[in-house]
């Protein structure tokens, strides 16, 4: 019996042997683990903008006929860049540049008193590939508008007077009726007829509307900026090629 007992242990001393893990077999922590990559991205180029002073006078074309007889305040208007605009020998605003912009106040000529006017006010750039760009533009000039001025630093365009064509009219209705008056009445009648006439003659003038004011297509205008703008070089580079 007692070596019964000891064949029994030894067989089970010999399988727990058996069933335990050795070190050659157990998992190396250390070579199973990998370093963990790093990357780094290098930072973005910092774009350097170039500016436009506030003050530029830029030569535009009109698009598009506006006349103060149908417009309205805000109906669009649409120009482009006659000229390239060159700063520091570098082309900031390519030729044929489209600039948007709309009708802020229109006004038509009054039949006693008031000229007809017109303020415009540029809104953006857009550049032959699309780049476009904000910009706050007012009217300087309007060479190409015939019979107005500049009324105010806004850029507003005002009719010329209409006081010399209305007073020809009236001085027309006297004449002729002078004439009438002095083929039927003889030379009394020709007083009275200039009288008649001078009456009619001026109410026709003082019915009448002043002058409207009409750009056509073409038109030339002058801009100014009226604060800084900031242009992306690469982006004027890309529209100018």
């Amino acid at each position: 019996m007692r070596f019964l007992g000891l064949v029994l242990l030894s067989g089970i001393c010999a399988a727990q042997s058996a069933n335990a893990p050795t070190a050659a077999s157990a998992p190396s922590t250390a070579s199973s683990s990998a370093p963990a990559a790093t990357s780094s991205s290098a930072p973005a180029p910092e774009i350097k903008l170039v500016t436009i002073p506030a003050g530029t006078k830029i030569p535009l074309e009109l698009k598009q006929a506006i006349s103060t007889k149908t417009a309205k305040e805000g109906d669009p208007v649409y120009a482009e860049t006659a000229f390239p605009f060159v700063l520091n020998e570098r082309i900031m605003i390519p030729a044929h540049t489209y600039v948007q912009g709309k009708i802020m106040h229109t006004q038509r000529g009054g039949h006693v008193k008031g000229r007809a006017e017109l303020l415009v006010h540029f809104t953006s750039l857009i550049y032959p590939n699309g780049y476009t760009v904000m910009l706050g533009g007012n009217v300087e000039n309007a060479p190409g508008a015939e019979h107005s001025a500049m009324k105010d630093q806004e850029g507003t365009i005002r009719q010329d007077s209409d006081a010399a064509r209305k007073a020809k009219e009236a001085a027309g209705g006297a004449i002729t009726g002078a004439v009438i008056g002095g083929i039927t009445n003889g030379g009394k009648g020709a007083g009275i007829g200039a009288g008649t006439g001078g009456v009619a003659g001026l109410a026709i003038a003082m019915l009448s509307r002043g002058a409207d004011i009409r750009l056509e297509p073409g038109t030339s205008l002058e801009m100014e900026i009226q604060r800084e703008i900031s242009l992306d070089p690469s982006r004027i580079k890309a529209a100018a090629n």
